[in-house]
């Protein structure tokens, strides 16, 4: 049990009062011996152990109402959290709210999301334990923001769900720059989250810099974080996976691809409605879903010839998480495919050039040109899908168009070349080449997304197969997609809010790697990532919630989406937006379909030397964290009061008439004897 007002407990030895003063009062009189009262003593012997019994009751019940008064006033808190408002009331509480779409989901039969119940949850319980100053970091915020109290989690819009996924580490790093900045006094942080490895990034490096920076800071910071880790089976999501205009001999068609994703552990089959909005235009497909995933390719809907380009929506029923029930997407005459191979080894040039050229659909157009970095002052990028970099990284001249390209959607690939160099691109560099003495293959690789994911069928890319001779190492904070059985990475990701930079740690040349005999993944890895260039260029885009912040979001108009969205919160809300002659689609990432969370020992890593502790709320309830007991102790100590005073009360004294009784049957006996004949008996 913990006290919102510990120091009141130092009035506690007065417990010790009523004891103080009956001893006191024995020693106020003197004894005098009576040879008349030794009669009196004699008697009062006999109940002398009853009359000690009762004065120590007494004492017990008063020193008892002393100690309920004592714990009433020092309002004590009924919690789970054991040392939770130690050391009185913060100087400033900073609340880190999720606000993810996966937060959206419901309690079952309940209608209350997570996001509802942590945000009341967490007004209820910092009302209670108050504080001086009153922070709000959440999804989308680029910095932290004071708030009047904690009233206002349940009313400001910025507490709202939206489509964008949480950056747990950043978020932390927000509040530890407002506590440097502020120069705080003791601090408290919460956490609301339902603890999805996609919004903690628990691989990051950045963890071990925001530990030890928190380590560092002279003033007393806490950690509490009330975690929604519950996952309901009744959930089902759907993403459109690629969308297709295709002319026909008469009209046009939309091809449209998909994937139904239900709880891994289900194996039961459901029919499950499937409607289809073209610009207005309703249609309805019903499928039978066995397990838990269902992957609808190419289904043809028919539209007018003369639409060129346009938007659509993809909808399922409503469930337990109405954040992936509704998927958006636009579409367009098919873009041509331009890769940019920078290289001057042909022997690397050549495989990379040749899958890049060779185009997935008929209806795709792709090409591809080799050139070195000096030729790169020519280049269009607006026409660009795609960079493979087989050179040294570029520098800080050549980085300026290659950054623009990448902030605007770009993608690129970095290979390493015969000599790494010490050049850096995003704090990124290349190391050493290492020969294996034996030919490594892949142990693991990231199949759930990204360049590496598996087919739309299911089935995994043939990444284990591949046998690696040699390969250069990478210096800096990069994500691993996927990993050699000597634990080096051969792909890794580099985090960017637009665009994608990847790193391929060897070549396909022979004397590498079998990248090239075993064509099939360097070819998807290529195909996604020229797909994923194409895809920002024209008059359509498909994003990710969150990318599309440094589009300018203001000057967006909204086509369909929630009608409560800000326009400040587009470039984070799923929905259709136009913006000048362009058609957005903003949809939530991929990774929110993904319904892992971190495990208890992995989470308590993240927070390894910090003070911290936990708590597991539940969607749907809206029970306080903390409840003040103080009644409790207020009844206990009126009930001691009144069980003291009944022990205080004398005892009954007899009446005259009740005091005589026994007098009066002894002269009756007496008389009654003396009345008795009696025989005489005669010598």
């Amino acid at each position: 049990m913990t006290f919102l007002q510990p120091i009141l407990l130092a009035a506690l030895p007065l417990i010790a009062l009523p004891v103080i003063i009956h001893l006191i009062n024995q020693r106020r009189y003197q004894s005098v011996r009576w040879g008349a009262m030794m009669f009196l003593l004699a008697a009062n012997r006999m109940s002398r152990g009853y009359a000690r019994l009762r004065q120590i009751l007494i004492l017990i019940f008063r020193a008892l109402a002393i100690a309920g008064l004592i714990f009433a006033v020092s309002r004590p808190l009924a919690s789970g959290w054991l040392g939770l408002t130690a050391g009185g009331q913060a100087d400033t509480t900073i609340i880190l709210l999720d606000r993810s779409p996966s937060m959206q989901e419901q309690g079952a039969g309940t209608g209350i999301s997570k996001l509802q119940a942590g945000r009341e949850q967490l007004a209820s319980t910092l009302e209670t334990l108050g504080s001086d100053r009153w922070v709000l970091i959440q999804t989308t915020s680029d910095g932290a923001a004071e708030i009047e109290s904690p009233d206002s989690l349940r009313k400001l819009p910025s507490t709202e769900p939206v489509g964008t996924s949480s950056d747990l580490p950043d978020m932390l790093e927000q509040a530890r720059d407002y506590i440097q900045a502020n120069n705080t006094g003791r601090t408290e942080v919460w956490i609301c989250s339902d603890i999805r490895e996609n919004d903690w990034n628990s691989e990051s490096s950045r963890w071990q810099t925001i530990r030890d920076s928190f380590l560092e800071l002279s003033q007393a910071v806490r950690f509490h974080l009330l975690a929604y880790p519950t996952e309901t089976s009744s959930n089902t999501s759907i993403r459109v996976t690629s969308v297709r205009r295709f002319e026909t001999v008469d009209n046009a068609e939309l091809l449209v691809s998909l994937k139904v994703i239900r709880d891994a552990a289900r194996d039961d089959s459901i029919t499950l409605p499937i409607q289809f909005e073209i610009e207005g235009a309703r249609s309805e497909l019903t499928v039978d879903v066995d397990g838990p995933t269902l992957e609808l390719i190419d289904h043809r809907i028919p539209i007018e010839r003369s639409n060129d380009r346009g938007w659509g929506k993809v909808s399922i029923p409503a469930d337990s998480n109405s954040a992936d029930n509704d998927f958006y997407f636009v579409f367009d005459r098919p873009r041509k495919r331009h890769t940019l191979v920078v290289s001057n080894d042909p022997q690397t040039a050549i495989p990379l050039q040749l899958a890049a050229s060779i185009s997935p659909s008929p209806s795709i157009e792709c090409s591809a040109e080799t050139l070195s970095e000096e030729q790169l002052a020519a280049v269009d990028w607006e026409m660009v899908s795609l960079v493979l970099w087989h050179a040294p990284l570029p520098n800080a001249e050549a980085s300026a168009p290659l950054n623009s390209y990448i902030d605007r959607g770009g993608q690129i690939v970095f290979l390493p070349p015969r000599e790494p160099g010490s050049a850096e691109f995003r704090n990124v560099s290349w190391n050493s080449w290492s020969d294996q003495p034996t030919p490594v293959s892949v142990e693991s690789w990231r199949g759930d997304q990204g360049i590496l994911a598996n087919s739309q069928s299911g089935a995994a890319l043939p990444v284990g197969e591949l046998q690696i001779q040699r390969l250069c190492s990478l210096n800096g904070e990069v994500t691993p997609l996927a990993r050699l059985q000597n634990s080096q990475t051969l792909f890794a990701h580099l985090p960017t809010t637009r665009g994608g930079v990847y790193f391929c740690t060897t070549t396909p040349n022979m004397s590498d790697s079998s990248l090239t005999t075993n064509g099939v993944v360097l070819y998807v890895l290529i195909q996604r990532a020229l797909a994923a260039g194409a895809a920002v260029l024209g008059q359509t885009q498909q994003l990710a919630a969150g990318a599309a912040a440094t589009e300018e979001p203001l000057d967006w108009k909204q086509i369909i989406g929630p009608e409560n969205a800000l326009s400040t919160d587009y470039a984070h809300q799923s929905g259709i937006y136009s913006a000048g002659e362009k058609l957005l689609a903003i949809n939530r990432d991929g990774a929110e379909d993904q319904a892992r969370t971190l495990d208890d020992e992995r989470l308590a890593g993240l927070f390894a030397g910090l003070s911290f502790d936990r708590v597991d709320g539940q969607a749907g309830s809206f029970e306080g964290l903390i409840q003040e007991v103080w009644r409790m102790f207020l009844v206990a100590m009126l009930i001691a009061l009144i069980v003291e005073a009944i022990l205080c009360m004398p005892r009954r004294i007899p009446t005259v008439e009740e005091s005589s009784f026994p007098r009066r049957q002894a002269d009756a006996d007496t008389r009654s004897t003396i009345a008795t004949p009696t025989t005489s008996t005669t010598i």
